[in-house]
């Protein structure tokens, strides 16, 4: 059950950080929590949300502590072996992860809490203890950024072209 949630967790990820070379390291070490917090799992919601959650509080917990170094820019890389991702689904991914990459970090991660989440305003001001109307502005103003990079975004569906 743990493999099949690879590309799921591997995928959140990449949203939430600028680079694939750390995706891995955060994809692993999101897992490793996964496994070991399972026994926390009360089944009030779905499993994958719960593992949503999960991956969203380490990558951003392992993005704080290191803000300070240095990012590098590596190629992308293609479908993993094995996933049901097609080259239309990678290449339309990629694409989405590319204008995610130009928005600051602050704001890309409210609006890949709210809208691949869909957490709430004020989950997503909990999750990141910052004010609500901050989430608020953070999300106002990726969606605007977005618009003028030409992605259209949607207020109930998320993300669209």
């Amino acid at each position: 059950m743990l493999v099949e949630l690879i590309p799921r967790v591997r995928n959140l990820v990449r949203y939430l950080v600028r680079n694939d070379a750390e995706t891995d390291d955060i994809s692993q070490d999101a897992l490793i929590v996964v496994l070991r917090d399972l026994s926390a799992y009360r089944g009030e919601g779905t499993f994958n949300s719960w593992v949503d959650r999960v991956v969203a509080r380490v990558t951003i917990r392992r993005l704080r502590s290191e803000r300070s170094r240095t990012v590098v820019e590596l190629r992308p890389r293609a479908p993993e072996a094995g996933t049901a991702c097609s080259s239309e689904e990678f290449l339309l991914r990629r694409a989405v992860v590319r204008l995610l990459d130009r928005l600051p970090s602050e704001q890309r991660h409210a609006l890949v809490l709210h809208h691949v989440l869909e957490m709430t305003v004020s989950e997503i001001a909990k999750e990141l203890d910052t004010p609500v109307e901050t989430v608020r502005s953070r999300l106002r103003l990726a969606k605007s950024r977005l618009r003028e990079f030409g992605l259209a975004v949607d207020r109930e569906d998320g993300m669209a072209e």
